[in-house]
């Protein structure tokens, strides 16, 4: 059975070595969302380096989700000290799940206080896709679905959950999810 792949991609406004108190809110409001995210029904596993070392993102071994990689359109730091991005990759068993983990809870709490720590995107800051059962996506999967979104919009290679697609190719719309919904916008 197809699963969700789900990429994330935000820059922030200070280096993640950043002391500043916001930085360290960030930080660890982003420890309990994962918990609570790591909980919730529908959800598969999730890209971590194998040595959970903070903020090596680049140089960090993830295993079988691949080399670390950022969409072109990223322009600051890549060490430990300057990298200013959050970013995650993530399995799950279907749209309506993934959809419910993001937009509720205290996940839904700092997506409200978003724009507290990231910079505004001019480009989409997630993107889905359909992997076969047993795929593991790769960071390099994400970034170019992310691009494939800002370059062509929806559609079954690369959508959101508010212009998404079934496993088969076909638009789809879960309750709650989609452009009539009021919920999640």
């Amino acid at each position: 059975m197809p699963q969700l792949a789900l990429y994330t991609f935000g820059v922030l406004k200070s280096p993640l070595a950043d002391p500043a108190p916001l930085t360290q809110e960030f930080y660890e409001i982003g420890e309990v969302v994962y918990q609570e995210i790591g909980r919730h029904p529908g959800y598969i596993a999730h890209a971590e380096p194998a040595d959970h070392s903070r903020g090596t993102l680049f140089d960090a071994d993830w295993g079988a989700w691949g080399e670390f990689a950022v969409p072109p359109w990223y322009h600051k730091g890549r060490t430990a000290e300057t990298t200013a991005l959050a970013a995650t990759l993530s399995l799950w068993t279907d749209l309506r799940p993934a959809f419910d983990a993001i937009y509720s809870g205290l996940h839904r709490t700092a997506l409200n206080r978003r724009y507290d720590w990231f910079e505004r995107p001019e480009h989409p800051n997630y993107v889905s896709w359909w992997v076969s059962d047993g795929v593991i996506p790769t960071w390099q999967d994400g970034v170019s679905r992310l691009e494939h979104l800002h370059d062509h919009g929806s559609a079954p290679h690369a959508f959101t959950f508010h212009h998404s697609f079934s496993p088969d190719a076909t638009p789809t719309r879960t309750s709650g999810i989609g452009p009539k919904s009021d919920r999640g916008r």
